[in-house]
C-alpha cells in the first residue's frame, strides 16, 4: 500500500495558524454555518442556546471599555503579568518588593501624569542615591583622582548615556502607544512626534547664566551644575529647582526612549530604598551598576604631560623629574622604537614607548601621572559601610585625603 502525502498550501497558514483551527472554539465553527445561509433565504440564522453542549468552552471576557480610556493600566492588573513577575525575577529584587510597586516604576510621567501613578518620585530618589553610592565608590577607592574624571566616571556608571543600554541588558520592552489595556510589565511612555527639537538644559539657575562666553570653572560645576558637571536644570521663580522638561509640558508632547529607560532605572533604586531599606538600594546599586568595568586610564585627557608632572613633582617635594633612554631599536629605519623612563632622583615614575624620542617621553609622562592619580589604597572602606546592621557594621576608619589635582 502506498501513502501518498499532500502538500498544503503556503497560504492556508498565514491566513489561519494550523493551532488556531485545532483548538477553534464550537462556537465559532456555528456562527460560520449560520453565515452560510443565503440572503434570498426565508428561514431564520442559528441562534445559539445557553447550557448547549456543542457550543464548547465558554469565550473569554474582553477588556472593560474603561481600560481604554485609562493612561496606564491599573494596579490590581499587575498580579496578572508574566512579563512584570519575570522582571521582578531577573532583577533579582526581595520577595517583599511588591509588583504593584515594580508595574509603577515602568510608568513615565509622560504616559501617565499624576504623581501617584508615574515614576517621577521614585526617579528623583533613586538619582540621589545612585549618585551618592557611586561617588563613594570612587572617591574611595581613587582618593587623588581628578574632578573631571571624577565627573566622567560617574556619568559611565549612571549617566543618561549608560543606563539606557542597562535597561535594555535587563530585557525591558517598550509599548508603542501608552494605555490602560497594555500589559503592565512594559515600559509605557508618550513619544516625542518626529522632527521634534529636543531641549537641553541651559543652567538658567546659575549667576550670570545669559553670559555664555564665561568659561565654566571646575569650582563652579560642583557648586551650580549637576552630579556630572553639566549644566543643571532651570530654577523656577518659587525657588526649586525643576526638570528641564516639566511634568505638564512632558504629558503634552513626550519624551525620549533613552530618558524613559534613565527614569525607569532610576526609579526602581528609589523604589528599592522605600520598600527594602538602605542596604538593600545599596546592594542593588552595587550589582547591577558598579559591577560593570570601567577603564579609568581612559578617561584622563592630558595636554602637556610634562609640565604637569613637573608641578606635582614640585608640590609633592620631589626631585624635578627627567626623561633618560632606557632602550631603542632600528634608529635609521621606517619604524624605530624607543622605550624612555621619567624618573625622579633614582625612582621610576613612569615608562613608554614610542616611534620618536619625543613621544615616548610624553607618554612616560602621562602613564607616570596615571600612576600617581590611580593609586588606590590595599583597604577600602566605605562610609556607608557603618550604617549596615548591627552585625556587619565595620567601626569607621577615615581613608586617604590627598591634596588634590595639579592646578596649572
Amino acid at each position: 500500500m502506498q501513502i501518498r502525502w499532500l502538500r498544503r498550501p503556503r497560504w492556508t497558514g498565514a491566513v489561519v495558524p494550523l493551532s488556531a483551527r485545532q483548538h477553534q472554539p464550537a462556537y465559532y465553527l456555528s456562527q460560520a454555518c449560520a453565515s452560510t445561509v443565503r440572503s434570498q433565504s426565508t428561514a431564520s440564522a442559528w441562534q445559539p442556546q445557553a447550557g448547549d453542549p456543542t457550543l464548547g468552552p465558554a469565550l473569554p471576557d474582553l477588556p472593560d471599555r474603561h481600560l481604554w480610556s485609562l493612561p496606564s493600566p491599573p494596579v490590581e492588573r499587575a498580579r496578572d503579568s508574566p512579563k512584570l513577575a519575570a522582571l521582578h525575577a531577573r532583577l533579582g529584587l526581595p520577595q517583599k518588593f511588591p509588583l504593584e510597586t515594580l508595574a509603577r516604576t515602568l510608568v513615565d510621567p509622560t504616559a501617565d501624569p499624576h504623581p501617584q501613578f508615574n515614576n517621577a518620585s521614585f526617579a528623583q530618589l533613586g538619582n540621589n542615591l545612585t549618585s551618592y553610592h557611586c561617588t563613594e565608590h570612587i572617591i574611595c577607592h581613587y582618593p587623588r583622582i581628578p574632578t573631571l574624571v571624577l565627573f566622567a566616571a560617574l556619568f559611565a556608571y549612571a549617566g543618561p548615556k549608560s543606563l539606557p543600554r542597562l535597561v535594555k541588558e535587563w530585557g525591558v520592552e517598550c509599548v508603542a502607544a501608552p494605555g490602560g489595556e497594555v500589559d503592565p510589565g512594559l515600559l509605557q511612555f508618550k513619544r516625542l512626534p518626529p522632527g521634534t527639537e529636543l531641549e537641553t538644559a541651559k543652567g538658567k539657575n546659575r549667576p550670570n547664566a545669559d553670559r555664555t562666553h564665561w568659561r565654566r570653572s571646575i569650582s563652579s560645576r560642583i557648586v551650580y551644575d549637576d552630579e556630572f558637571g553639566e549644566l543643571s536644570a532651570a530654577t523656577s521663580k518659587s525657588g526649586s529647582r525643576s526638570s528641564a522638561h516639566p511634568a505638564d509640558d512632558q504629558s503634552q508632547r513626550g519624551t525620549t526612549l533613552d530618558r524613559a529607560q534613565t527614569n525607569f532605572a532610576r526609579a526602581v533604586v528609589g523604589a528599592v530604598y522605600m520598600h527594602c531599606g538602605r542596604l538593600a538600594a545599596k546592594t542593588f546599586v552595587t550589582d547591577h551598576f558598579l559591577s560593570r568595568q570601567l577603564a579609568f586610564s581612559s578617561l584622563f585627557d592630558f595636554r602637556e604631560p610634562t609640565r604637569d608632572l613637573s608641578r606635582l613633582c614640585a608640590r609633592e617635594g620631589f626631585e624635578g623629574p627627567v626623561a633618560r633612554l632606557i632602550s631603542e631599536t632600528g634608529r635609521h629605519s621606517r619604524h624605530p622604537v624607543f622605550v624612555v623612563g621619567v624618573y625622579s632622583g633614582d625612582d621610576k615614575l613612569g615608562e613608554a614607548a614610542g616611534s620618536s624620542l619625543d613621544e615616548a617621553r610624553f607618554k612616560a609622562a602621562v602613564a607616570a601621572l596615571k600612576s600617581w592619580y590611580l593609586y588606590s589604597p590595599l583597604e577600602v572602606r566605605l562610609p556607608s559601610d557603618t550604617e549596615e546592621g548591627k552585625q556587619k557594621a565595620q567601626f569607621w576608619k577615615a581613608g586617604m585625603i590627598d591634596g588634590g589635582e595639579v592646578i596649572v
